[in-house]
């Protein structure tokens, strides 16, 4: 199918996902203050926005994007922006953790996620750089082993944020049932999303 060295794509895949990053901080935070449905939804989202950046990748998208300064420098902004916006979100709730927005559906957790991931620059950058490393030289223009390396990465990282979902859900209910702590976490997720948003911004 085009692709090279498969095993160690994965194991790459799941390394640089293991590292703490963005998503990671997301899907804690949803699986933490909201409870397991929340953080499922969120990691869905999250590795939804991995296959958008797979389909602009196989398309040849990504690379016209990141030959223009001024289609980069928009994602980039708009992704600070957005990210900034949730934790200012988190800074002002003067609530308990699970209690942001008591209307809301856990599937505006699965945009959330869509979102903070499909506006991060970074990471279509990253794809642009590593999965060449694993395709065939001859089938670098073929979008399939785009595709499929793309589809991997977002399983791999559906099964390790699950299980960080599993754990972290665990957490959800004694904070709930502490105000003081939730009120605390809510602000600190909030001053994290804003310093991230801010370093995408300068970067």
């Amino acid at each position: 199918m085009g692709i090279e060295n498969f095993v160690t794509f994965m194991v790459t895949a799941l390394l640089f996902i293991m590292t703490p990053g963005m998503d990671t901080i997301f899907v804690l935070n949803k699986s933490i203050g909201q409870g397991r449905k929340s953080g499922v939804y969120a990691t869905l989202g999250v590795n939804t926005g991995v296959l958008s950046h797979t389909l602009l990748a196989a398309l040849g998208l990504s690379v016209l994007i990141s030959q223009s300064v001024f289609a980069l420098t928009i994602i980039k902004y708009s992704g600070a922006v957005y990210i900034i916006y949730l934790g200012f979100l988190n800074l002002r709730n003067k609530k308990g953790v699970g209690e942001i927005q008591p209307h809301k559906k856990a599937k505006s957790d699965f945009w959330s996620g869509f979102l903070t991931n499909t506006l991060n620059p970074k990471v279509a950058l990253f794809f642009l750089a590593l999965f060449p490393q694993f395709i065939e030289p001859t089938q670098i223009k073929n979008p399939i082993p785009f595709i499929l390396l793309g589809c991997t990465y977002a399983v791999i990282g559906i099964i390790w944020y699950l299980i960080l979902t599993m754990f972290a859900s665990g957490f959800s209910q004694k904070i709930k049932n502490n105000p003081n702590v939730g009120i605390w976490l809510n602000k600190l997720s909030g001053i994290v999303f804003m310093l991230m948003g801010i370093l995408i911004a300068l970067s």
